[in-house]
């Protein structure tokens, strides 16, 4: 099995402009391909996950990388799938996120000077020197308006109201596929499903201005069986940075995937043989259990490290078990935090991160969804004093699967 037919069987492939060509060129290794990653944060999430491990996957297969950073572009924001306008963000800003991105994707694809070493290149290097008149009359010329407005990646700001600075986004994203093409013979673009119509502006640039064929493949979207896009929890984002989602977390997150959604995301994002993964489909149960055992280690030890996934695996067990562990989730209490010398339950379960609001937080323990110290809590108004979190602290629960150690400092 070559590596295009793998990612199809995977299920990670929705739209590719030419499936014949695209196979040969993957299958041998001749693809020099990129993705782009806007700087809208210091850290990658789950919503990128997707894109490291498909570079991470055709790397191997003799594939060359390109990670494309949007300095330029991120001065102003892609508008797909969103309902507003981006935040503005400063160079400086930009610059600190797009050094952050490359020591992540460190962990998947190795970067040098090799035939199919990755490398990584900044949009801004070109976009932020263009003369607007030329840029008009180069690139400008090539795009349809009537088509454009039709595309999906501007059908909801449309809706709220889409900026002439948004508007701009199609004609520098496709401007970017042609100077990789020119300069770095990048021959080939991959990128989430929702920006098929941004990727085909740049193949259709390259087709008009140097009559040359480059191709575009699309990443299925990792939704939850809901129809939801994965890599959100009650607490926000979950990011690749273990400062902002602790590795138990980040374990925890994949532990706790509906069971409808295991066998997906162990064939999308996972490095497991595919037989090994086709042997759980009829599990169920304790073994179904087992499957996202296997699927959160995996996937931490990805991004984190083998050390750190087996020190949260230890660390759930122990949770679930109802043992303490110095691994488990913490949060301090601080002396600015009390009332009276104590802190009511409320906060502790918002400030702790496993209730997304007050409202939420209050609702769990009235519908006697939250313990502590291993004891059902239903009033919404209990608190805790400074010398009961002494110490080892206690465990709060909510649910079954969602624990922190809460301790005062």
């Amino acid at each position: 099995m070559g590596i295009y037919e793998e990612l199809v069987e995977r299920g990670l492939i929705a739209q590719v402009t030419d499936e014949e060509e695209i196979k040969n060129m993957v299958n041998n290794g001749k693809a020099t391909f990129y993705i782009g990653f806007d700087p809208t944060a210091d850290s990658l999430h789950v919503g990128h996950f997707m894109a490291l491990c498909l570079m991470k996957r055709l790397q191997m297969a003799g594939n060359k990388p390109v990670a494309l950073v949007g300095g330029g572009t991120g001065m102003i924001g892609d508008p797909s799938g969103r309902s507003d306008l981006r935040k503005m963000m400063t160079v400086e800003t930009i610059q600190h996120n797009c050094d952050c991105f490359r020591k992540q994707m460190s962990r998947f694809i190795h970067f040098g000077d090799g035939s199919s070493d990755a490398i990584m290149v900044n949009n801004a290097d070109w976009l932020l020197n263009l003369n607007y008149i030329d840029f008009l009359r180069d690139i400008g010329v090539h795009f349809n308006v009537n088509k454009m407005l039709a595309a999906r990646c501007y059908v909801n700001r449309m809706e709220q109201g889409l900026t002439f600075l948004e508007f701009n986004y199609m004609l520098m994203q496709g401007y970017d596929f042609y100077r990789l093409f020119q300069d770095y013979g990048c021959n080939m673009q991959f990128g989430g499903d929702d920006q098929w119509s941004n990727m085909l502006a740049g193949t259709e640039l390259i087709r008009k201005k140097l009559g040359k064929d480059a191709h575009a493949m699309t990443i299925t979207l990792l939704l939850n069986s809901e129809g939801k896009k994965m890599g959100k929890t009650a607490s926000g984002a979950v990011w690749l940075d273990p400062e902002k989602t602790t590795p138990y977390e980040f374990y925890q997150y994949w532990r706790n995937v509906n069971d409808a959604d295991v066998i997906k995301c162990l064939k999308m994002l996972t490095f497991l043989p595919l037989e090994e993964i086709r042997k759980m489909e009829s599990w169920e149960g304790a073994e179904l259990n087992k499957a996202k055992e296997v699927l959160a280690h995996e996937l931490t030890e990805l991004v984190h490290g083998k050390e750190e996934a087996d020190k949260a695996e230890a660390a759930a067990k122990a949770a679930f078990s109802g043992a303490s562990s110095a691994d488990m989730p913490s949060y301090d209490v601080t002396e600015a935090e009390l009332t009276d010398g104590s802190i009511d339950l409320i906060s502790i379960l918002v400030n702790a991160g496993l209730c997304g609001s007050r409202g939420d937080a209050r609702r769990n323990i009235e519908q006697g969804g939250v313990t502590v110290a291993d004891e059902k809590v239903t009033d919404s108004k209990k608190s805790y004093t400074k010398d009961e979190l002494a110490g080892d602290g206690i465990i709060v629960r909510r649910g079954k699967k969602n624990f922190c150690k809460v301790s005062f400092s």
